[in-house]
């Protein structure tokens, strides 16, 4: 058989899931131009799909966006799981946080790093909305693995660890406000400073 029959022969890629097109597209669409200003004729033909299997998937834009805020939240789980792989002390392990929310920084973005996904959507969102209290929930969550962290540093039966959890999550979410502004990871880095140096005087 000739190396163009060969070719012609060969089977093409096996095509994505719509769901996974719908979200991916989503995903560039909601953190490039924002929740509100992108509409769902927009998503479908940035994913190459028909709006029915929007609809199949989703049951509405809410949904879809709910769906898109989980997605956020799982991503930047599996950033802080690899860093943390990589912590070898309890020290390393808080800032292990720190670290992820850099290298979400240095994420592939199509027009550049906007800050948080997860505030940005919530900024959109009206007070009370699902969607408001998933992003709540993550920086949450985000606060409670620092809390753990820091009780392993401070001796045992020292009450500080929430406190310090609390100061050092206001740290980090002032600091990736303002990396948003900026475009860049600069503050991020210089936040992990100042969060070591609290650490090592506990």
């Amino acid at each position: 058989m000739s190396a163009r029959n060969t070719a012609a022969h060969t089977p093409a890629p096996p095509r994505r899931p719509a769901r996974a097109l719908l979200l991916q597209a989503a995903a560039r669409l909601f953190y490039t131009q924002g929740v509100a200003a992108t509409g769902i004729d927009t998503i479908t033909t940035e994913a190459g799909v028909a709006k029915k299997s929007l609809y199949n998937n989703f049951a509405s834009k809410a949904e879809l966006v709910a769906a898109y805020l989980e997605a956020r939240h799982a991503e930047w789980l599996g950033l802080y799981s690899r860093r943390l792989e990589d912590a070898r002390s309890p020290r390393e392990r808080v800032l292990a946080v720190f670290d992820a929310y850099t290298d979400h920084a240095n994420a592939a973005y199509v027009n550049g790093f906007r800050g948080c996904g997860l505030l940005n959507a919530a900024a959109e969102l009206p007070a009370g909305a699902p969607g408001r209290l998933a992003v709540r929930k993550h920086k949450e969550e985000v606060e409670e693995l620092l809390a753990r962290h820091v009780a392993e540093v401070l001796p045992a039966g020292d009450g500080r660890a929430a406190g310090l959890a609390r100061h050092l999550a206001f740290l980090l979410e002032g600091a990736m406000a303002r990396a948003g502004l900026e475009g860049n990871d600069a503050c991020l880095k210089e936040c992990r400073t100042i969060a070591a140096r609290l650490l090592a005087d506990v």
